[in-house]
């Protein structure tokens, strides 16, 4: 079932970014424009929209990723009995957004490398970087505004009112995360939890909340589909984590192993250790964390500490257990099909993944 997904993933990562392009294309023209914004009350610069817009949003979704937030949604309608094919325009909606974080994000923790490559800053500049992640996170809801007449009324509040609130979530999750690394606070276990719940949960949390919608599910269906998936993306968030400190292909996209340490991130396996650590590795590891060093000499002596404790091997289990809890969401719920054993297997793939 692996290679099962991996290949949904291939196929379906095509047709998702062919959709990208209906509602964001490569290059802007003037009737795209008009699509897009309406007609000019004087004049249109194609060539500044191309290279403000255009030419940075596609050179970092060329880059490749793993849309699995759209090919979430397109499940969970599959499972929920829908064509998914009939919804394709609504999938994009989180995986844009996501793209226009990680833009952002880049930003704020001033990073080097993303997906093998300069971040976006670094080859368009601060400006223009910063404009782009923020026009990512409105572009598709073009799907929404083009395709109204498709849906109810009822529908499309809804979809607005859960695009709205987790944005908000995702925003204060951020911030979260961005207060910790800097050494504002402190965190515990469960309050790095609940951050993750709204960074990371929260784009997959709005997709199978959206396909649940879209295909007509209850509320109470749609709230458990929407806890299932930020159960998902949390574990999947752990992952990344410890791929972050031992998963070497990984790390190679990313510019060496141990890039969260740079950040100071408070990752499970940082609060983990920092609980269990004796004062002496407590305080080495604080003083890594705190210099935000590039030395991947200092990168390693923080994993060994990090290893030391079992933190890694805490955080793997941490993350499969989180996958079992999520499945019991929503197990009783659906019907025995293809589509269910499919997101099942999907679940599993988020955790078990070296890259």
């Amino acid at each position: 079932m692996k290679r099962e997904i991996e290949k949904i993933l291939e196929e379906k990562t095509l047709v998702i970014d062919k959709m990208i392009e209906r509602y964001i294309p490569r290059k802007y023209n003037r009737n795209s424009l008009i699509f897009t914004l309406g007609p000019p009350r004087y004049e249109y610069n194609v060539e500044a929209i191309n290279k403000g817009i255009a030419d940075p949003v596609w050179e970092f979704l060329d880059r490749g990723g793993k849309r699995w937030r759209p090919n979430l949604f397109l499940l969970v309608c599959e499972a929920l009995g829908v064509e998914p094919e009939k919804l394709l325009d609504f999938a994009i909606i989180p995986e844009v957004i996501h793209n226009g974080t990680l833009m952002i994000d880049d930003v704020e923790d001033a990073s080097e490398i993303r997906r093998g490559k300069p971040c976006t800053y670094k080859l368009f500049g601060l400006d223009i970087a910063i404009n782009t992640g923020n026009v990512m996170y409105y572009l598709p809801l073009l799907a929404l505004i083009k395709n109204k007449d498709k849906l109810l009324m009822e529908k499309q509040n809804r979809i607005y009112e859960i695009y709205l609130q987790e944005m908000i979530r995702l925003s204060f999750g951020q911030a979260m995360d961005i207060a910790w690394h800097k050494g504002l606070a402190k965190a515990n276990e469960k309050q790095y939890l609940q951050m993750c719940i709204y960074k990371t949960g929260t784009l997959a949390r709005m997709a199978a909340k959206m396909a649940a919608v879209l295909a007509g599910a209850s509320d109470n269906t749609v709230e458990r589909m929407g806890r299932f998936a930020e159960t998902i993306a949390v574990a999947f968030q752990i992952q990344d984590d410890v791929l972050d400190l031992v998963g070497k292909k990984f790390a190679e996209k990313k510019g060496g192993l141990g890039q969260d340490i740079t950040e100071g991130k408070r990752s499970l396996m940082i609060i983990h250790t920092l609980e269990k650590a004796e004062p002496e590795d407590k305080k080495k590891l604080l003083e890594i964390l705190s210099a935000h060093t590039t030395d991947q000499k200092m990168r390693y002596e923080a994993i060994s500490i990090i290893k030391k404790y079992g933190s890694i091997r805490y955080a793997e289990e941490f993350a499969k257990s989180m996958i079992e809890e999520g499945w019991k969401e929503i197990d009783k719920l659906l019907q025995p099909s293809d589509a269910k054993e499919k997101l099942r297997a999907f679940a599993h793939y988020l955790v078990e993944r070296k890259i």
